[in-house]
């Protein structure tokens, strides 16, 4: 529509030229113009990145405050090894495309320098933020970094970066930083819509490519204005590392499961595998349910310590590949019937993944019909286990069904074949 309305104005210009109708004509001209201005506005975020949802690790979930150098170091270490030995995991056969080690809040000094100038505390990250990325980067990894758009980050221990916006992206730059998460506290109680913009403009100004996330916990809905923002955004307040916030997350996200794209994803927080509040079938759910749903896959427990059974999931190349597959397309759900659930998200190839969830206690079977996931009727098709690693013997028209334990899932990608 921009580029026909555009159109139309160009032909318009030249019209008027040719009659010689000068004023008209500058008229005209000026409001191509403004029209240029406006579309370059809604355009701010242009940085190329986020093509998939990112994936890797964040300290808060595990460590909250209690981060330093080495633990940074040691986790990319850890990851490094990760990705040696399971190549596909977290899509990084390109491992420096899009694999961040990510540092939350609590990183920096309280008090600014005097050329206000964020300061890393010297007490916990010696050796500076510089020296890290180019530790994290030496291991084909990218570095995140956390700030807020506010003037105190939300656990007061470190200044946010509103009013110093440009400084804080230059800054941030300078050191090599690939990914800013930006939170939302002690702002002022000025309108997030007014404060995140202006960060998206200084660092598009810094001259570095810097995924941009939107921590604004979707109090105003940020889907709905996130997408020339930043590439992605959250659409809820913190999770825990409990089944029902688990999954009131993942209700909360399905919402705006149509405003999801390359180049901008819903977020409903970071990964809470390995950290020990679910049992192993109700973390498969969680990552099941993150992975279809096209969010970022950031690991939040200690990746050096992992478990086999954390292993197990987080490992799981299947999975993975339905989260970065290129069609881009977020689940939603196509049916619930109590306490069960179908989940479905079109993939690349005519595929199409499924979770059949089962919210209760008991075992349940549950359905997924051909009508309610976008297939023919009719159409006959294979079905791969992504968590049995199996293709099912049977081959399915109309419908599959299957048991389901209480708290877990099934996942498939079904393939037409005829």
């Amino acid at each position: 529509m921009e580029k026909k309305g555009c159109g139309v104005l160009v032909l318009a210009t030249v019209v008027l030229m040719l009659v010689g109708a000068a004023t008209a004509a500058r008229t005209v001209t000026n409001r191509t113009v403004s029209r240029h201005n406006e579309q370059v506005r809604r355009n701010l975020l242009s940085n190329g990145l986020g093509m998939t949802p990112p994936m890797g690790w964040n300290s808060w979930n595990h460590f909250g405050c209690n981060i330093y150098e080495k633990i940074i170091q040691e986790t990319a270490d850890a990851l490094f090894l990760f990705l040696v030995f399971f190549p596909f995991i977290l899509s990084c056969q390109k491992r420096s495309s899009k694999c961040y080690v990510f540092l939350d809040d609590c990183w920096a000094e309280i008090n600014r320098d005097d050329k206000s100038n964020l300061v890393p505390k010297k007490s916990t990250f010696p050796s500076g933020i510089k020296a890290l990325a180019d530790y994290v980067h030496s291991k084909g990894l990218k570095l995140g970094i956390y700030s807020d758009a506010g003037y105190f980050t939300c656990s007061k221990q470190m200044p946010g970066s509103l009013g110093h916006e440009e400084q804080d992206a230059k800054t941030f730059a300078e050191w090599g930083i690939d990914y800013l998460k930006y939170d939302n506290c002690n702002n002022g109680g000025t309108k997030p819509t007014e404060r995140y913009p202006v960060m998206t403009q200084a660092l598009r100004n810094a001259g570095r490519p810097i995924f941009f996330s939107l921590c604004e916990w979707g109090d105003m809905h940020p889907a709905e204005w996130g997408a020339p923002v930043g590439n992605s955004w959250r659409t809820t307040n913190d999770i825990r590392d409990n089944w029902d916030s688990m999954v009131s997350r993942a209700d909360q996200n399905e919402v705006y499961a149509s405003y999801a794209r390359p180049g901008g994803w819903n977020d409903p927080d970071m990964l809470e595998v390995g950290n020990g509040g679910m049992s192993k079938s109700e973390y498969i759910v969680h990552f099941s349910l993150w992975a279809i749903s096209k969010a970022p896959l950031l690991l939040g427990c200690d990746v050096r310590n992992m478990t086999k059974d954390t292993m197990d999931i987080v490992a799981n190349q299947e999975v993975v590949a339905v989260n970065q597959d290129s069609y881009g397309v977020q689940a939603k759900k196509v049916r619930m019937e109590g306490d069960v659930e179908v989940w479905a998200a079109s993939l690349s190839s005519y595929r199409v993944a499924v979770v059949l969830l089962n919210r209760g206690l008991l075992r349940s079977p549950i359905t997924a019909r051909w009508d309610d996931i976008g297939l023919s009727p009719k159409t006959v098709v294979e079905a791969r286990d992504l968590w049995e690693h199996t293709t099912l013997k049977e081959k399915f028209i109309g419908n599959l069904t299957t048991t389901v334990d209480g708290h877990a899932c099934k996942m498939y990608v079904l393939k037409p074949i005829a």
